[in-house]
C-alpha cells in the first residue's frame, strides 16, 4: 500500500515537471530577446511562475495598489528629499563645525558626509536587489527605513564629522538604499496596464517632497539647531517604517518543497552553490558590448551630477549674498525634475529601440553646459533659470534609464543590469562633491569646481552616443539568429524565478 502511494506521488511530480516545461519555453520566447519595452518588462510578465494558479496571476491594476503608490511616494520623497537637499544641511554643517575648528580642508571633509550618504544608496543596490528577491519587498523596505531612521536620528547627537560619516553616510545611506529599491519592484505586483501612471505618480510626488523639504530645512535652519533639524527629518523615516508594511507581495512561491528536494538531490553541494551564485550574481550582462559602453558612459557622466545639489546653495550665498533665498535653487531643481520625469516617459515611448539613448545624450550634455553656465550668471534670477534646466535634465535621464536597460539586455536580465549600473554609479557620485569642495578650499572660489562638474557629463554623453552605432554594427556583422537566441535564452538563469520582490521560501526553485 505504501509502495503504491509512493509510485502515485512520483508520477504526479513528474507530470507537474513536464507541465512546467512548456510554460518556461513560452516565457523564454516572450522575454529572451533584447528589445523588450519598459512597461512590459517591469511588470509581472518579467518572470512568469510555474504551473497552476500562479501562472494565471494578473495584477489588480488598482484597489489596494493605490495605497502602495502612496507609500512608495512617501518613501521616494522622504529619502531623496533629504539627500537632494543636503546642500542646505551642508551650509548648516559648515557653520556648526567651522565655529569649533579652522581647517583648509573643512569643505572637503564636510562634503564627504553627503557624498557617502548618496553614494551608499547606489553602491548597495546590487545587494539590495538580492535581498528584495529573497525576503520580499515588505521586509526589506521596513528594515531599511528603520536603519535609515536610526542613522539620521543618531546624527543629531554628535558634532563630529567623522562620526557623521558613519551615522549619516553609512547608516542613513545604506538604509535609504534598502528602503528605496523595493519601491521600484512592488508596483509591478499591483499594476500592469496602469504601471506607467503609477510610476509617474510616485516620481512626481517625490519631487514635490523635495520642494517641500527644501523649504522646511530653510525654516528649521533659522529657528533650530542642526541637531533638531536631523531629529525632525528622522520623523519622515519613522512614518516610512509603517508605510513599508503595505508592500505585500501578490505572487506566491513557484514550486513545492518536494519538487525542490528532488532537484537538489541530483546535484552536489558545490553545484548547488554555483547555481545560487549564477542565480543571484548574473554577470552575463557584461558580455554585451553595448551594455558595457552604456554603463561606462553613465558612470563617467555621473561624476559631476551631484556637485550642484551639494555646493549650489553655498555658491549662491558667496557670489550673490542671497542667504534668505538660497534654498530656492534646490526647490527649482526638484520642481523641474518632476516635470522632466512626467514628459520623458511618453516621449521615450514614441522613440523606438536604442534611439532612446539620444535623450540621455542630450540631457547629459545640456546638464554639463548648464553647470558651466552657473559661473557666467551675473544675477540671482539667471541662476534660477539655469537651475530649471538642471532639474529638467536630471528628470529626463533618470526616468528613461530603466527602459534603456530593457532594450539593451532584455527583461529577464534587466533587474541585475540596473543593479550593477547603480553600483557603478556609486563611486563617481561619491567622489564628485568632495573633489569640488577640495578645489574650492584650494582656490577660494567655485570657478574651477563647476567647470570640473560640467566636463564629465559632456564626455559621458558623447560616449553614450556611440551605443546605437555599436548596436547597428553588431547587427550588420552578425544577423540575429532567432533559433540560436532561443537556445541561449533557455540557458539563462534569471535573477530568481519569482516576480521580483516576492519573498523566496523553502519552496523556491534553485
Amino acid at each position: 500500500m505504501a509502495l503504491r502511494r509512493q509510485e502515485q506521488a512520483l508520477s504526479e511530480e513528474q507530470g507537474a515537471l513536464e507541465a512546467e516545461e512548456p510554460a518556461e519555453e513560452e516565457e523564454e520566447e516572450e522575454g529572451g530577446g533584447g528589445g523588450g519595452g519598459g512597461r512590459a518588462a517591469s511588470g509581472p510578465r518579467e518572470r512568469r511562475p510555474g504551473p497552476g494558479a500562479v501562472s494565471d496571476f494578473t495584477p489588480p491594476d488598482g484597489g489596494f495598489g493605490w495605497v502602495v503608490v502612496l507609500a512608495a511616494t512617501w518613501c521616494h520623497g522622504s529619502i531623496f528629499g533629504i539627500h537632494n537637499n543636503f546642500g542646505i544641511l551642508y551650509v548648516l554643517l559648515l557653520r556648526e563645525v567651522g565655529d569649533a575648528e579652522q581647517d583648509q580642508t573643512l569643505e572637503f571633509r564636510t562634503a564627504l558626509v553627503g557624498s557617502i550618504g548618496m553614494g551608499m544608496v547606489f553602491f548597495c543596490s546590487p545587494i539590495v536587489s538580492i535581498f528584495t528577491d529573497r525576503i520580499g519587498c515588505r521586509t526589506t523596505a521596513a528594515s531599511g527605513a528603520a536603519i535609515a531612521f536610526i542613522g539620521l536620528l543618531s546624527s543629531s547627537f554628535t558634532k563630529s564629522l567623522e562620526v557623521r560619516y558613519f551615522t549619516y553616510g553609512i547608516l542613513f545611506g545604506c538604509g535609504s538604499s534598502f528602503a528605496f529599491h523595493p519601491t521600484l519592484v512592488i508596483l509591478g505586483h499591483y499594476f500592469k496596464q496602469r504601471l506607467g501612471l503609477a510610476n509617474g505618480l510616485v516620481t512626481t510626488g517625490s519631487c514635490l517632497f523635495s520642494v517641500g523639504i527644501s523649504f522646511l530645512l530653510k525654516v528649521m535652519g533659522k529657528t533650530f539647531e542642526l541637531a533638531r533639524a536631523f531629529q525632525m527629518l528622522s520623523a519622515f523615516l519613522l512614518v516610512q517604517i509603517f508605510l513599508s508594511l503595505t508592500f505585500r507581495p501578490m505572487l506566491p512561491s513557484v514550486s513545492s518543497p518536494r519538487e525542490r528536494e528532488i532537484k537538489l538531490d541530483t546535484r552536489s553541494w558545490m553545484q548547488q552553490c554555483m547555481a545560487q551564485m549564477r542565480k543571484y550574481f548574473n554577470l552575463r550582462v557584461f558580455r554585451r558590448k553595448t551594455y558595457r559602453v552604456w554603463a561606462f558612459g553613465i558612470a563617467t557622466a555621473i561624476l559631476g551630477y551631484f556637485v550642484p545639489y551639494l555646493h549650489l546653495v553655498k555658491f549662491v550665498e558667496e557670489k550673490f549674498n542671497e542667504k534668505e533665498k538660497s534654498w530656492i535653487v534646490l526647490a527649482c531643481i526638484g520642481a523641474m525634475s518632476g516635470v522632466g520625469r512626467l514628459v520623458s516617459g511618453p516621449i521615450s515611448d514614441l522613440i523606438p529601440g536604442l534611439k532612446k539613448i539620444y535623450l540621455q545624450v542630450a540631457s547629459f550634455i545640456t546638464l554639463g553646459v548648464m553647470c558651466m553656465m552657473l559661473l557666467q550668471c551675473q544675477a540671482f534670477s539667471a541662476v534660477i533659470v539655469v537651475c530649471l534646466f538642471l532639474g529638467l535634465c536630471e528628470g529626463l535621464f533618470i526616468t528613461i534609464m530603466a527602459p534603456i536597460a530593457f532594450e539593451l539586455v532584455g527583461p529577464m536580465e534587466a533587474s541585475q543590469a540596473i543593479g550593477y549600473l547603480l553600483g557603478l554609479m556609486a563611486i563617481p557620485m561619491s567622489a564628485g562633491p568632495p573633489i569640488a569642495g577640495l578645489l574650492h578650499d584650494h582656490f577660494g572660489n567655485y570657478q574651477l569646481a563647476f567647470y570640473f562638474a560640467g566636463v564629465p557629463p559632456i564626455i559621458g554623453g558623447l560616449i553614450l552616443a556611440c551605443v546605437p552605432f555599436i548596436h547597428q554594427c553588431q547587427l550588420k556583422k552578425k544577423p540575429l539568429d532567432s533559433g540560436k537566441d532561443k537556445m541561449l535564452g533557455s540557458e539563462m538563469v534569471p535573477n530568481g524565478e519569482l516576480l521580483p520582490g516576492s519573498p523566496a521560501t523553502d519552496g523556491a526553485t534553485v
